[in-house]
């Protein structure tokens, strides 16, 4: 694993990106644009009784991401404009519809907007399901979102801990991960599944090395991670999904992807 997003944060800077990106969805909303936190930022604010072990465990922010509709692409330049961002026209010509980027250059927060569904080593789809929460992903997706990582980051690791630590599973979205909604993805695509079950068990090794967790939390995490691992266990697969689990790891399953960082 790198150190991306592991480096030591003032608190005064710490609250200017979290203030920064509830407004960026507040004023959004006010404009009838959705965008949807993804990140650590979001993890931020989904955790709040959690939260301070991103700080405690060395875990930085070093851009505001957002999920957002294609559809509404137009509007982005314009309201980021308004509050004060300029856009990275070259980059976002040759992302066309599909993401934008934008950067501060008085507080020097740099934004990304992901249109539609994350495209890294998995997809992973947002489609009809940003006005599940206010300002965030909804939180199967926000676990996704990091389990699609092949060559995940601590930073990730430590987002994931405080998102199981913090949150029930179940089979909805209020308030609760939905496992029976990645239970079902990674039981139509074997790709998924593998980087999804392959990093939830590191995710339940690894966190045993965090001094800051008591002995009950690092429990929690790790009955938290069987219980999604029995649940995407236990989920019919699909016939596409067992003719490519007879492959295996022979052939790569994921997309190459030299940086991911969200």
């Amino acid at each position: 694993m790198t150190s991306i997003g592991m480096v030591e944060q003032s608190d005064e800077k710490r609250k200017e990106f979290e203030d920064e990106a509830v407004r960026i969805v507040r004023v959004a909303t006010e404009e009838g644009l959705t965008l949807r936190l993804l990140g650590s930022l979001s993890f931020q604010l989904r955790c709040p009784r959690h939260a301070h072990l991103q700080k405690a465990l060395g875990r930085s922010y070093t851009d505001i991401d957002y999920a957002g509709y294609s559809k509404q692409a137009a509007g982005m330049n314009p309201l980021f404009e308004s509050l004060g961002y300029l856009e990275d026209a070259e980059v976002n010509l040759y992302f066309a519809g599909k993401r934008m980027i934008f950067y501060n250059p008085v507080n020097g927060i740099h934004i990304d907007v992901f249109f539609d569904k994350l495209d890294f080593c998995h997809e992973i789809k947002w489609s009809g399901r940003l006005e599940i929460e206010e300002f965030t992903l909804p939180l199967a997706e926000m676990l996704l979102e990091k389990m699609q990582i092949v060559k995940i980051n601590e930073k990730d690791i430590i987002d994931t801990v405080i998102l199981l630590l913090e949150k029930p599973l179940s089979d909805h979205d209020n308030g609760t991960i939905n496992i029976d909604l990645i239970s079902s993805l990674c039981a139509k695509n074997w790709g998924l599944w593998r980087t999804t079950t392959m990093n939830l068990k590191k995710v339940a090794q690894l966190v045993h090395g965090y001094e800051q967790l008591s002995d009950g939390e690092k429990a929690t995490v790790n009955s938290q991670v069987d219980a999604i691992l029995a649940s995407i266990d236990e989920e019919p697969k699909t016939m596409g999904w067992k003719l490519r689990s007879t492959i295996g790891d022979r052939v790569k399953w994921y997309k190459e992807v030299e940086d991911i960082n969200i």
